[in-house]
């Protein structure tokens, strides 16, 4: 075996993608010493996308002081890829709903306000392409926050600047982009969305992600309401059409923003990774492609990296074996996808909790054990 390809996701909770891969490669080298071992971790827009495209560009994280979807100042992180001109922001590092606690959800008035300060930071520092993971927000504002970050004028039938949040977008009369970052002028925006919803209706921002942010049906309905007038103000000032394009609807409308005051290209996540990472020169000359996520089950077919790769990897006849944390319902169906096959870190009876405390060596462990399988037959 001369070259090995190790391109797994990070395992959520546990441990990153070059983690993952570092473990990976010990399995690999106990088999195969004198083996070429290409780390390249990979994501798919939501978790561990930014920490993927750091590693794997020898990038940097930076932190930032931001405001959360409820106007507390936290600490966030955005990611300065190796190029030197790209950005990572995801979303959920500013205004996420796992920063809030249960009683602290209100998405009503939760805002994208940190999202436009992680702009303002990448373009303090001379960023000039973005690529945005949207999961995970706890808000539901069309991005309007984040507009009102970065210096546009929202405001009501007096003239004067409407509230932070969604609910507050049912009194926006007018939209005002002269005073927004002229440096917003010439960047690119690419939006890593892995859904289709449109920004309202029954398939909508509101309806369909808002009870997980804690929306009762009279918020949904408002909120749903809210956003459809941002949509028609935004065609009116802005002469863009957002409502009815697919995802427009993710992350609380986010999507339609991005895509509304800046032209943001709507890509499928592990698709913008993998072209960002030049998954195909590393793919080259290999022999095996090893990926890898926490677990594989009916999901992992829909969009998920780790076929993204295998379906890459077959393309160059490339085989392609799965490390799993463990398998869930449905995990066959990835051999339809590209995977050739799969094996589980759980080799023993053990807790949760174990399994994650010692997810290096089993990871390593497994890897070594795929990997004599497949010498039987060299």
């Amino acid at each position: 075996m001369n070259k090995v390809v190790l391109a797994p996701q990070g395992f959520k909770e546990s441990l990153s993608g070059m983690e993952i891969a570092e473990a990976m490669a010990i399995g690999v080298k106990s088999v195969w010493p004198e083996a070429e071992t290409v780390l390249i971790p990979v994501a798919d827009g939501g978790d561990g996308t930014l920490q993927a495209l750091v590693d794997s560009s020898g990038g940097e994280v930076r932190s930032a002081e931001v405001e959360d979807a409820i106007g507390r100042t936290i600490e966030s992180q955005w990611g300065a890829l190796g190029n030197g001109t790209t950005a990572v922001i995801e979303v959920a590092s500013a205004v996420g709903l796992a920063r809030l606690g249960q009683d602290e959800r209100d998405v009503r008035n939760a805002s994208t306000f940190g999202v436009g300060q992680l702009f303002i930071e990448a373009l303090d520092a001379g960023f000039t392409d973005f690529i945005i993971g949207v999961g995970g927000s706890a808000t539901n504002d069309g991005g309007s926050g984040m507009i009102q970050a970065l210096g546009g004028k929202l405001t009501d039938s007096d003239g004067n600047d409407i509230a932070r949040g969604g609910i507050a977008l049912l009194d926006l009369v007018n939209i005002d982009v002269s005073g927004l970052d002229p440096r917003m002028a010439n960047v690119n925006v690419v939006v890593a969305c892995d859904v289709n919803n449109p920004l309202c209706g029954t398939r909508g921002a509101s309806a369909i992600f808002g009870p997980q942010k804690g929306a009762t049906d009279e918020d949904i309905q408002e909120l749903d309401a809210a956003l459809a007038n941002f949509a028609e103000i935004i065609a009116k000032n802005l002469h863009k059409d957002v409502a009815e394009i697919p995802g427009a609807g993710a992350s609380g409308g986010l999507a339609a923003g991005l895509m509304g005051f800046f032209d943001a290209r709507l890509r499928l996540g592990a698709d913008i990774v993998l072209e960002a990472l030049n998954i195909e020169k590393h793919l080259k000359d290999a022999e095996l492609v090893i990926v890898g996520e926490g677990q594989f089950d009916r999901s992992t077919v829909f969009n998920k990296s780790p076929v993204a790769v295998a379906q890459r990897a077959k393309r160059n006849g490339i085989p392609v074996i799965g490390i799993a944390g463990s398998l869930g319902a449905g995990f066959r169906e990835v051999h339809e996808h590209g995977i050739d096959a799969v094996f589980s870190l759980v080799n023993r009876p053990m807790t949760l909790k174990a399994a994650m405390g010692d997810t290096k060596r089993l990871v390593a462990i497994a890897t070594e054990q795929a990997c004599r399988a497949i010498s039987i037959n060299l």
